[in-house]
């Protein structure tokens, strides 16, 4: 198992980004899969989720709205489109298998994250 995190960077406030995790070893499409953020300072906690048949998604209650989570099968990736960007979104973005309670700490398979800072 693999994920790779791509897309971030630095972009004023209002701005857009859409980040990608690339994965390997496994299908995107038997999971749920989770994007997770760190900001400084803070504990590592999800932002959004996709179930396994990719017809529900969830997020936290601060990028309702602002985010949406989405996946290709065939392509096995996970995207984030991440639009009207706050200071309060900059953080390590990192993608994580999981299923309907939580997603999975196998921090041996994630990437490096990508960093999204959000800033004038």
């Amino acid at each position: 198992v693999h994920l790779v995190e791509s897309g971030g960077g630095l972009v004023q406030p209002g701005g857009s980004l859409r980040l990608s995790c690339a994965a390997s070893g496994f299908s995107i499409g038997s999971t749920w899969m989770y994007w997770l953020r760190q900001a400084p300072g803070k504990d590592l906690d999800w932002v959004s989720v996709i179930d396994r048949g990719g017809d529900s998604t969830y997020y936290q209650e601060s990028v309702k709205g602002r985010f949406t989570i989405s996946r290709d099968d065939a392509k096995n990736a996970l995207y984030l489109q991440m639009n009207s960007l706050e200071p309060e979104d900059t953080a390590l973005y990192n993608c994580a298998r999981g299923d309907g309670s939580t997603w999975y700490d196998e921090r041996d398979s994630w990437g490096q994250g990508t960093q999204v800072t959000v800033s004038s």
